[in-house]
């Protein structure tokens, strides 16, 4: 991913699949069932189910409208970046049909959520925004130091609440569990998917040993750190492995039939880079 995005060819080649991606989630899936879970194509959701209007074009306008505040109230820069994305997702918006394809309205939630968080993490990924909504937060952190990601919740409930008197209390709590859930998978995929753990570890006698097993199956995932012990003090050495998921067990089992008072505490890790330390 990264040498393609690195490349301006691939960058329009992402940007185009992820506006793709969430015209598919609101065609598809919130649009449907008629539930607008914030951001401009909330917006245009809520005035089809209200008024009829077609939602490409409705996000058009409120994108518009979006444009025109950037450019009063930000920096040519930023307003240049959303530009190209404002007029490019009611282009996908307007050439992608939409179609109920999930009858579960729960599901089709659930489902819409999670392709929806892809598309805007690929954006982020090439540092691209779609427009619309996005606009409000930057103007509250340029002028009121509210941060972004507070800003842009606060404008997606706002939006949110419109189910209320459009489509009924259901379709709000729908749109409000859609925002949380979106928000959780786009954290994990930022932050990687090639999840390891690192395990660290300290014994009081056999550590050289479980050194050597250790380094025998993972001889590039070992580190020897010098820490300071907690009571005594003293100078001690600490191992930190970085493991596999599927070899996080095994490991353990290793380590404690060596040392069974072996001191272990383990981390999550989302991603992991360079050599041999």
């Amino acid at each position: 991913m990264r040498k393609i995005t690195n490349h301006i060819v691939g960058r329009y080649v992402v940007f185009a699949l992820a506006l793709a991606i969430i015209a598919v989630s609101i065609n598809l899936f919130y649009a449907p069932h008629n539930v607008a879970a914030g951001g401009a194509t909330g917006i245009a959701v809520l005035g089809e189910v209200a008024f009829g209007w077609p939602v490409a074009l409705t996000t058009l306008a409120v994108n518009l409208l979006m444009l025109v505040a950037a450019f009063i109230f930000l920096d040519k820069a930023t307003t240049g970046r959303i530009i190209l994305g404002s007029f490019a997702l009611p282009l996908m918006l307007g050439i992608i049909p939409q179609v109920k394809i999930v009858n579960d309205r729960l599901l089709a939630i659930i489902v819409g959520s999670a392709i929806f968080a892809v598309g805007v993490a690929l954006l982020y990924r090439i540092d691209a925004s779609s427009g619309g909504t996005t606009v409000p937060p930057l103007i509250f952190r340029k002028y009121f130091g509210v941060k972004t990601s507070v800003g842009l919740l606060v404008v997606d409930l706002i939006v949110s609440l419109g189910n209320i008197f459009v489509s009924g209390i259901e379709a709000f709590i729908l749109a409000v569990f859609s925002i949380v859930l979106t928000s959780i998978i786009m954290n994990y995929i930022e932050t990687g998917l090639d999840r390891k753990k690192t395990v660290f570890v300290m014994s009081n006698t056999v550590l050289p040993q479980i050194k050597q097993v250790v380094n025998e199956q993972l001889p590039h995932g070992l580190t020897v750190l010098p820490v300071t012990g907690g009571f005594s003090e003293a100078r001690r050495e600490m191992l930190m492995i970085v493991v596999e998921q599927a070899d996080y067990q095994s490991l353990t089992k290793q380590i404690l039939a060596i040392d069974p008072e072996a001191f272990i505490t383990v981390a999550d890790v989302a991603a992991v880079h360079g050599g041999i330390f």
